[in-house]
């Protein structure tokens, strides 16, 4: 099969298009939008069979349905075949040429046959925002602006993409047209950004019925707007109002399929509804499919978020947190109702690796607090009992700065929510992120460190990001216990090595290691640590002043944020901080 120009198929042998992208999700047609029948409508030329394919509920197997023949007659063939749905998870089909032929697929499309009256009104809007973010927003405009133009369905006429360019960058007047209008804006993180969106986007009253929420570094199909369009169009019932959450697929690995929608654990941990899917295979594909999203708790992050426009003049706008939460956040408040469909996705870098304390501690458990006062999402006991959990964690492993921003993140919860109101977002990055661990090539490390620390070849090729550990492990793990109270002569004069995937251990250990060897999930770069048995206790004694502080003033301080939130997720707040008015 080779793709010919114009977009046509040559087709020289049978290909299967039961795939993510072209199948059918007969059983979220049916589940979202009461559809019963489709039409499957191809353009072919040359000769051959177009086998329908349909998998039963329960079943991982196709049957087929029907078979079709296909023949030139003066030109292209036109096929219009009808499909009931009944019974059927997921529908695809193949094209067989005649045996020493080719044929070619002109064009293809599902279509389905409703009253007028049942068809929704929808209005799109795409926000996106970008920090000096060239590579990746500049094809990703023009990949909308080619697609959208072309497209003959209605999305045409009822879309305009927003980027938000918080870096100031880019070209706007260049960019800018009929279809895409670039908004300078301050650099206020994805937060910043997103609420500079939504704002553009319900300036005008009832000019947009919905807007999807996009990061900047990722890589999407125009079929996945297009998808999401002819969604809103036909939801029925309680999804007419639903969220639409795309998946994350791997760009490293892009069959992988990482995340579609999550929900947040009374812990204050975020869990996924699905595992890692691979969507190259027709058992994840149904997975995929038959797994249900609607969850308690659920959030769906803003690689990819379509949110009714209803749902922000009603609930607001985001909590201006910079980054991390804010997408969490906003799904805690509104309590949506989530759809998620085959091929409404983006591909973005892949998580593993990426691990910044500034971010990941700092920010992960400021603003995470601040939502458990803002929405009572978790408990407030187990978050506490986290944030000492992790602060332990990372002083058994040497990584002070990380325990460091973990306090940081909880002091400046307490400080309430006027502390943030008037906190440069851009400024605090910068200044915490010049204290992030230095990270190094383990190529540049010393060998004989690495031999002495244990870390082999083996180890470096052995990259794996799942562990389980043993219940004797994680009751090890658990247990209060830290090497900086033991004497020197107790503590070993061999380095050990640990590598770790955020804050979860997956190899090595550090118990009574005065040096340690710490490698990043991907086993490519590192950093040596050492002991130091004044920093830890400055920690401690940190921790200790400031969960005292926490027993008396944590009750004040969460109403305070709870009274907070309707000014701060206000238009008349972020007119203000975005220096709009």
């Amino acid at each position: 099969m080779r793709t010919l120009p114009g977009g046509c198929l040559q087709i020289d042998g049978t290909v299967d298009f039961m795939t993510y992208v072209n199948g059918f999700s007969a059983l979220k047609w049916r589940q979202y939008a009461g559809l019963d029948e489709v039409c499957l409508n191809l353009v072919l030329d040359g000769s051959g069979i177009v086998h329908i394919f349909g998998v039963e509920h329960g079943s991982l197997d196709p049957v087929q349905i029907k078979q079709v023949p296909f023949s030139p007659e003066n030109g292209p063939s036109s096929l219009a075949i009808s499909v009931c749905l009944e019974n059927f998870d997921l529908i695809g089909f193949s094209i067989s040429p005649e045996k020493s032929t080719t044929a070619t697929l002109v064009k293809g499309f599902y279509t389905a046959t409703v009253d007028e009256d049942e068809v929704n009104r929808v209005d799109l809007a795409l926000s996106t925002t970008t920090f000096k973010n060239e590579r990746y927003i500049i094809p990703n405009i023009e990949l909308v602006k080619a697609g959208i133009s072309k497209e003959d369905g209605p999305i045409r006429d009822h879309f305009h993409m927003f980027v938000v360019d918080n870096g100031q960058t880019l070209d706007s007047a260049s960019l800018s047209n009929e279809l895409v209008t670039v908004l300078p804006n301050p650099n206020t993180g994805g937060s910043g950004g997103f609420a500079r969106g939504m704002i553009a986007a319900t300036e005008t009253p009832d000019l947009f019925t919905h807007i999807i929420l996009m990061d900047d570094d990722v890589s999407i199909m125009p079929e996945s707007l297009i998808r999401t369009f002819n969604l809103l169009s036909l939801a029925k019932g309680k999804y007419k109002d639903a969220f639409i959450n795309g998946a994350m697929l791997s760009m490293e690995d892009p069959t992988r399929q990482f995340e579609d929608v999550s929900y947040v654990a009374s812990t204050g941990a975020y869990r996924r509804v699905k595992e890692d899917l691979n969507v190259g295979k027709l058992s994840d594909i149904l997975e995929n499919e038959r797994t249900n999203v609607e969850v308690d708790q659920a959030y769906g992050a803003w690689w990819y978020s379509c949110i009714p426009v209803r749902a922000i003049e009603k609930n607001g706008l985001p909590m201006p947190f910079f980054i991390r939460c804010d997408d969490v956040e906003f799904g805690m408040r509104n309590k949506p109702v989530y759809m998620t469909m085959n091929c409404i996705c983006v591909w973005h870098a892949s998580f593993e690796g990426r691990f910044r304390a500034s971010v990941d501690c700092y920010q992960y458990f400021r603003n995470f607090f601040a939502m458990i006062a803002l929405d009572d999402c978790a408990d407030e006991k187990m978050f506490v009992l986290r944030i000492q959990r992790g602060v332990r964690q990372n002083l058994r492993d040497m990584d002070y700065q990380a325990a460091e921003f973990i306090l940081d993140g909880f002091e400046d919860y307490l400080r309430g929510p006027e502390y943030l109101q008037k906190l440069d977002g851009a400024a605090t990055m910068i200044g915490k992120g010049k204290l992030n661990e230095k990270m190094i090539p383990v190529s540049e490390m010393d060998p004989e460190l690495l031999r002495k620390a244990g870390v082999t070849e083996q180890v470096l090729a052995n990259v794996n990001l799942e562990f389980h550990p043993s219940k004797l492990m994680k009751y090890w793990r658990s247990i209060p216990y830290d090497k900086h109270y033991l004497p020197d002569a107790l503590l070993r004069g061999k380095p050990g090595y640990v590598v770790k995937n955020g804050s979860c251990t997956l190899e090595g250990n550090s118990a009574r290691c005065k040096t340690l060897v710490f490698l990043d999930p991907t086993r490519e770069k590192g950093s040596v640590r050492a002991m130091d048995r004044a920093r830890f206790k400055s920690i401690r004694r940190r921790e200790h002043e400031l969960m005292k502080r926490y027993r008396k003033e944590g009750k004040s301080v969460r109403g305070a944020w709870k009274d907070a939130m309707p000014y701060m997720t206000s238009r008349e707040f972020w007119e203000e901080y975005l220096g709009l008015k």
